[in-house]
């Protein structure tokens, strides 16, 4: 498929619905119900810093970047997939794509492997939430 008909064949409702669902499953996945105080000790974030950040640029710009990563996943996985291949493409690219290069820099800044499990495996499965929505509004 050329990039014109790639371009004219997204669902543009399901890049959006894609990315607020990974936007979701990061507010869960970040708070006191899963790993928000563990992120915070092996982070190093405070409380305090927490409550000193400009939530707004934030939160902002995460939805804008779950955006591009949702719209570059639904072309990655393209106009025919259904939601069995979009799931797995999205659980390929996090393991095989996000998991491993922030294995590499987490190495390089001997960041303690429960750091890189908790942000590397929220990729993994954000992409593979992702992946599956666009898939099944193909």
């Amino acid at each position: 498929m050329d990039m014109q008909n790639a371009f004219q064949n997204l669902n543009w409702l399901a890049i959006i619905v894609a990315a607020v669902s990974a936007f979701g499953l990061g507010a869960l996945w970040y708070s006191p119900l899963l790993f928000s105080k563990r992120w915070m000790k092996e982070s190093g974030v405070t409380r305090e810093d927490a409550e000193n950040t400009n939530m707004t640029k934030t939160f902002g710009l995460s939805f804008i970047l779950s955006v591009l990563a949702s719209f570059f996943l639904a072309m990655f996985i393209g106009a025919d997939a259904g939601a069995a291949f979009g799931a797995l493409a999205g659980f390929m690219a996090g393991l095989g794509w996000v998991f491993t290069f922030m294995g590499i820099i987490y190495l390089f800044e001997q960041k303690s492997l429960a750091h890189f499990l908790i942000n590397s495996l929220y990729s993994v499965a954000a992409l593979t939430l992702m992946g599956f929505i666009i898939g099944i509004w193909q």
